[in-house]
């Protein structure tokens, strides 16, 4: 197909002897013949035809209903079809999430579907070198053996630690939940996730309120947003949803109610939307949160009932030891004053004080946070000082702002079985040293794990799984973690596409798209409530492809013992059908929509909901056919018992994390030696509570007087999954040109470095450089340089191959305080002229 493609292009080429030819020809025949039009007709009736592009037979239309699982959004899709041809993806009216709303990717999906220079159409063995791409095609059998064989040696040998897993699936997904049991059961503690915003969102509920279940925004509602970077319509969140809230929020322009404030360094498309725009310095954003706080707190425009009655830690107060502790609102008023917080973001102190009065103010405000699509983590820091706004106004359970929710009422999965080989294993400390001493609530750090791969002086992984990721292209400093993949002896990747990461693999054992599967969706990023989504096959799996949980199981059946008996299904789909079980037994919820009563607005009313199924089987039936099992309504207020925390209240100032510092302070021998290795520079009572710490990398700013900022695009993926070609096609010209892509850069910036629109120039960090060209924007801050996701591919066809430039290979990434989790957005550079 390549080979086709090279020669079509070949063919179409438009040089200077084609050109000639086509000026003399055309001149001598245009008005005698209309052979050239009729030409240019079948040449474009021909590049319709290419074998990828999704064109239909002659038949009957039929519909289809999913849900996207493109990103985490989770938005409902009808897919039409043509006999099982599949030809277009458009957003479903009947389900919740996504009121007929859909994003570029989601339109996009059916090229990720049929472009087989793209995927793997059967499990491969690699006889190339890493990275080549050369494979010849084996047995599925012969598949499963080698790695069910692999994993059993590793276990006879005593060293069941070096199998290690790197997953992209969703943490509450079945599909994340039978990698880590079968790492578990295999007894090796190295399962280890892609970070995104909603581990940071995690944590900060554990921290503050003590609750497990997701942050949930009842933005609809909301009279007031405060968007700390987070972009709302370049696919934050469901972005079916967020695009119908827009228009909800912008119907009525004289009777509007919602008003949306952008916290950003970049003139972003939200940012030039939203009804206000401040340009705070890159990283300054937890400054600015606690300034607006230091001005609601003085001024006394905070929620003294919910402050003074149901939260720990604002007031001073005194331990049961008789020590005295500072509290939030001391520590605030001491360090925030908007004069201060104006030096260190370069924001006016007046606007700080006029926004902090607005927020106050609002009827139903919400302040927010997770930059860019969220498929990056934040700051933990950060994400709690914007989380204390919300607490400060008493908006948390209320209707317009941050609800508080338990997690999805599904059944547990029976217990892993260990036996001694497992539970020893299980004991070995993780490589990359989460859910460790150092970093106590952070899920997984794969950055760590690079690290400790690179610097061993041989290498501490075996075998390297890899399901649903791709790390050497989406993970801050890229280039370290394929670096490391090089040391590992045996890599098993189960992606369906050929991706960087796919092509270091010595096994490809391919999983099916997202539109040849069932899998579910567990509470889609930021909705404010409770939804359990299910894809449904709309075609036929078109090669040689297996679902990579039924995979995991045949694995764990192949390996016998206590492997195979903690994975007591058949096939992914009881284990599916298994969890779904405690759906129907909380006694509420509906499978069904009705997109004349949206959900936002009878979320506040009483009374149990009716299901619309009578037994499990009936609505197994029907969530299989519609997709959705949801809970369309919400009990608000309870602060005196929605709080899971050690105090039963809403912390400003953790306990939590209190006792994790005093743990690791035993471990250490000292205070000041554990905070060092958290990475907190803070001392003393501020430790607990959100604060100011400015991100460094060590780098020298006089070497490296820029930084450098990746920002997103909502037409293209910057995750795991490729982009459809077509939607290059969607990119400006001055974000893309041939295979060349732009930074932006700030026309008093580009002055000082005498540099031009279009300039060829290279952007260097201490972990390498990137060749681009200038694109003057005054939307880009002054000595800050702006990188786009989703380009700069080394893998993928043709179309996406070489395309400009990734800038998670320049990224060095800080470690967040506390969380050790990457500071992606704060890497310093400097720019060289070609």
């Amino acid at each position: 197909m390549e080979q086709q493609k090279k020669s079509l292009k070949d063919l179409i080429a438009f040089n200077r002897r084609n050109f000639i030819k086509l000026v003399v020809g055309g001149a001598v025949g245009i008005n005698l013949s209309p052979l050239p039009w009729k030409l240019t007709d079948d040449l474009a009736i021909w590049t319709q035809n290419w074998p990828w592009l999704p064109v239909p037979s002659d038949g009957a239309f039929t519909h289809e209903k999913s849900v996207c699982t493109l990103c985490p959004g989770g938005c409902g899709i009808q897919v039409r079809k043509v006999e099982n041809r599949a030809v277009k993806i458009e957003g479903r009216t009947d389900y919740p999430v996504n009121p007929g709303g859909i994003c570029p990717l989601g339109a996009g999906g059916l090229q990720l579907l049929y472009n087989e220079n793209i995927r793997f159409t059967g499990p491969m063995k690699r006889v190339g070198a890493r990275g080549s791409g050369t494979y010849l095609p084996i047995s599925w059998e012969e598949a499963l053996k080698t790695v069910a064989d692999r994993v059993i040696t590793l276990r006879r040998q005593g060293n069941p630690e070096s199998l290690v897993a790197v997953d992209g699936n969703r943490v509450s997904s079945s599909m994340a939940l039978l990698v880590q049991r079968f790492l578990q059961a295999t007894g090796s503690p190295n399962y280890t996730r892609i970070p995104c915003v909603e581990d940071t969102y995690a944590m900060v509920n554990q921290l503050m309120q003590g609750t497990e279940g997701p942050m949930a925004y009842d933005l609809e509602n909301a009279d007031f947003l405060l968007s700390f970077g987070c972009g709302l319509i370049e696919g934050w969140g469901a972005p079916g949803r967020m695009l119908n809230a827009w228009k909800l929020w912008h119907i009525h322009p004289r009777r509007r109610k919602t008003k949306v404030v952008q916290i950003e360094s970049r003139g972003s498309t939200t940012a030039s939307k939203a009804d206000q725009w401040l340009a705070a310095r890159p990283g300054t954003e937890t400054a600015l949160a606690l300034g607006l706080a230091h001005v609601i707190i003085r001024e006394g425009i905070y929620d003294g009932s919910f402050v003074e009655n149901y939260a720990f830690g604002f007031n001073d107060w005194t331990s049961a030891d008789g020590t005295d502790h500072m509290g939030f609102k001391t520590m605030v008023l001491r360090n925030y004053s908007p004069e201060t917080v104006s030096r260190i973001t370069g924001l006016e102190a007046r606007e700080i004080v006029a926004l902090a009065r607005a927020f106050a103010r609002a009827k139903t405000p919400i302040a927010l946070c997770g930059r860019g699509k969220g498929d990056l983590n934040g700051s933990l820091y950060e994400f709690m000082a914007v989380q204390s706004l919300n607490a400060l106004v008493g908006n948390i359970n209320q209707p317009g702002g941050v609800l508080v929710w338990d997690p999805l009422p599904l059944s547990a999965w029976p217990e892993v079985e260990t036996d001694w080989i497992a539970r020893r294993g299980l004991t070995k400390p993780r490589l990359d040293q989460a859910q460790s001493s150092r970093f106590p609530f952070t899920p997984s750090l794969p950055n760590n794990l690079a690290a400790a791969i690179s610097k061993s002086p041989s290498s501490q992984v075996d075998t390297l799984l890899i399901f649903s990721a791709n790390p050497t292209y989406t993970i801050p400093n890229s280039g370290a973690f394929w670096e490391a993949m090089k040391e590992i002896p045996f890599i098993v990747s189960f992606s369906p596409f050929k991706d960087e990461s796919a092509l270091m693999a010595d096994l490809v054992l391919p999983d099916h798209t997202y539109l040849e599967k069932t899998e579910d969706i567990v509470w889609p990023t930021g909705l404010q409530y409770p939804l359990y989504g299910l894809t449904h096959p709309v075609v036929s799996p078109l090669y040689d492809t297996q679902h990579s949980g039924d995979v995991i199981i045949k694995l764990a059946k192949l390996m016998g013992g206590t492997v195979a008996a903690s994975f007591p299904w058949n096939n992914h789909e009881e284990a599916l059908k298994a969890r779904a079980v405690g759906l129907f037994e909380c006694g509420a919820g509906r499978t069904s929509y009705d997109p004349s009563s949206p959900v936002w607005e009878g979320l506040g009313r009483h009374g149990a909901v009716n299901s619309d199924y009578a037994s499990f089987d009936d609505m197994w039936r029907q969530l299989k056919s519609g997709g959705l099992w949801y809970h369309p309504t919400h009990n608000f207020g309870n602060w005196g018992s929605i709080f899971k925390t050690p105090t039963g209240k809403f912390e400003f100032s953790s306990s939590r994390i209190e006792l994790a510092v005093k743990k690791a302070a035993r471990k250490e021998g000292s205070l000041t030696a554990a905070l060092r290795e958290m990475g907190i520079r803070a001392r003393g009572d501020e430790v607990f509570m959100p604060h100011y710490e400015e991100a460094s990398s060590g780098e020298d700013k006089k070497n490296y007087p820029l930084l450098m900022v990746p920002y997103a695009l909502i037409n293209l993926s910057s995750t795991w999954t490729p982009s459809p070609p077509y939607l290059y096609k969607t990119l400006f010209d001055t974000q893309l040109v041939k295979d060349e892509s732009f930074v932006e850069i700030n026309p008093d910036t580009a002055l000082e470095y005498n540099l031009r629109q279009g300039d060829r120039i290279f952007i260097e960090s201490p972990a390498g450089k990137a060749s681009v060209r200038v694109n003057l924007f005054e939307g880009a801050m002054p000595g800050v340089v702006y990188l786009p996701f989703g380009l700069g591919h080394s893998a993928y066809d043709v179309f996406q191959r070489n395309k400009g430039v990734n800038p998670n290979t320049i990224v060095v990434p800080a470690k967040g305080a506390l969380s050790g989790e990457p500071i992606w957005w704060h890497t310093r550079v400097k720019i060289l002229k070609v």
